[in-house]
């Protein structure tokens, strides 16, 4: 089995502070793309699929989440899954990335969303691998 562990900022003080100020805000921005959920398998050809669940406030075309990734520990991309469009109505929403190839020796990955105007930012996952 494996563990989850959260990593990266949380910024839930960042958005209340805007809310509490700005009545409605809430709902005009789309915060970062968060990472809430991983589970990952192992194939019998030593790959990996990653079914990632991601949640993220889509307002449409201009602003959604656009991808996820999975990272080495050192920052080393090991598979990106493309998002091809907003999810408005669907959230959060997971989708998967099967044939992901982790070098020997690494029991750890980091999995990361990111949105089309923030880029990479918001929670992240620590994954250790089965």
């Amino acid at each position: 089995m494996f563990k989850l562990r959260r990593c990266g900022p949380v910024r839930a003080a960042t958005l209340v502070l805007p809310l509490f100020l700005f009545p409605g805000a809430g709902t005009v921005f789309a915060g970062e793309a968060d990472v809430e959920e991983v589970r990952v398998e192992r194939a019998s050809d030593g790959t990996f699929t990653f079914h990632v669940t991601v949640r993220h406030a889509d307002t449409g075309w201009d602003h959604y989440a656009n991808a996820w990734t999975v990272l080495a520990p050192d920052g080393t991309l090991l598979g990106e899954r493309v998002l091809y469009h907003p999810h408005v109505d669907e959230q959060p929403f997971t989708r998967s990335l099967s044939g992901v190839a982790v070098p020997d020796g690494l029991t750890r990955v980091i999995v990361r969303a990111r949105d089309s105007e923030h880029g990479e930012g918001g929670r992240s996952f620590e994954v250790d691998l089965p």
